[in-house]
């Protein structure tokens, strides 16, 4: 039996998903972006968490992309990016603030109720608390859907020479993931901080079913010959879970 959910724009989710399992989202609009934490089965005791310069250092990459492996502070893989319709989701530039809403113009529940504008940040730490964690949980995120690219522009959008690509994502685009261990999934959707659109967040789909099963040995897994490191990471959660 699997499950499903459609996170609306602009809301925040969390889950704890069990080792093996493929986790699915899909954009229903255009330019979606689900700002994306990852927690170790250990997360009530704070002991692992998703590790993004160490994920793209070892990995030799600037982004997320299949077939990478998600790497937590203590070298495990926490999970391996399996399949994406996009080869390319940012992992450098974080998720928005309060005062990236301030472009939008003001809102609040009072005047605007369930369409009230939220930032990321917001809604991370709301869905944090729902699990015993708190804003100092709070570490780098993927932003599943959305692009940012080297620039030498100064224009609207970029910042410290990197700049937002409109039209990466579209609607029926996918990124997923097989589960590595146990995790806490923790995730946020509304517009990543450098797009200059409007407000106007597209759903994201969650869907989580069971993964194939991964190969008996390492030496036949995709993400474990991605990279020696994307091997190790995955060797050292293996055998943790023995």
């Amino acid at each position: 039996m699997g499950y499903a959910h459609e996170i609306p724009g602009g809301a925040a989710w969390s889950a704890v998903v069990r080792a093996g399992r493929r986790v699915t989202l899909t954009a229903r609009g255009d330019d979606a972006n689900l700002s994306l934490l990852l927690f170790g089965q250990d997360f009530g005791a704070r002991l692992d968490r998703l590790n993004i310069p160490d994920t793209l250092k070892a990995q030799m990459s600037g982004c997320i992309r299949p077939p990478m492996v998600l790497m937590s502070d203590r070298g495990q893989a926490l999970a391996s990016v399996t399949a994406s319709t996009l080869d390319w989701h940012d992992a450098l530039t974080g998720f928005g603030h309060e005062f990236h809403l301030e472009r939008f113009g003001p809102s609040s529940y009072a005047t605007d109720r369930n369409e009230w504008r939220r930032a990321a940040r917001t809604g991370l730490v709301s869905e944090l608390t729902k699990h015993g964690l708190s804003e100092v949980d709070l570490h780098g995120c993927v932003n599943v859907f959305t692009k940012i690219a080297i620039s030498d522009s100064t224009v609207l959008g970029d910042t410290a020479g990197l700049a937002f690509v409109p039209q990466h994502g579209r609607a029926g685009d996918t990124f997923t993931l097989r589960t590595e261990q146990d995790l806490l999934l923790v995730a946020s959707n509304t517009p990543h901080p450098m797009n200059p659109g409007r407000w106007a967040p597209a759903a994201v789909l969650v869907e989580v079913g069971i993964a194939d099963p991964p190969a008996l040995s390492i030496s036949d897994d995709p993400s474990a010959l991605f990279r020696d490191e994307s091997a190790r990471a995955l060797e050292e959660t293996r055998k943790a879970l023995l």
